[in-house]
């Protein structure tokens, strides 16, 4: 990301090339795919990946992104609950890959990798 750029010109949630990756792979088996990150208590404020629409989404939850992968027809929209989002209003997002054992529910978990969230603060 260029640090030069306004604040309202840089993507709210982007994607490390390792997470393209995972993702055009997942969504080989699994078809369209989403993200939510709702802050809760086993995994922490990590990701989670799900077939898109099998994680149910409501009035408490914010869609951040229509991430673009190379590779993948449909976007994968990433969703946090409002309740975070309210704690992470002023943070960019990177959704990053790293070696370890995620949530059983999200889909990389066989993968021997989870997803995991990088922050960067932007002005108020």
């Amino acid at each position: 990301m260029d640090d030069d750029k306004d604040d309202d010109d840089v993507a709210r949630v982007g994607l490390t090339p390792a997470a393209a990756d995972l993702l055009r792979r997942l969504h080989g088996l699994h078809g369209p795919l989403m993200f939510h990150q709702s802050g809760g208590c086993c995994d922490g404020s990590a990701p989670m990946c799900y077939p898109a629409g099998e994680f149910r989404t409501g009035g408490s939850d914010v869609l951040l992104a229509e991430l673009e992968v190379e590779g993948v027809e449909e976007p994968v929209t990433f969703w946090m609950s409002r309740s975070q989002y309210d704690l992470w209003a002023h943070t960019r997002l990177t959704v990053d890959v790293v070696p370890g054992r995620g949530s059983g529910f999200s889909l990389e978990a066989p993968e021997g990798v989870r997803f995991l969230i990088r922050s960067r603060v932007v002005g108020r």
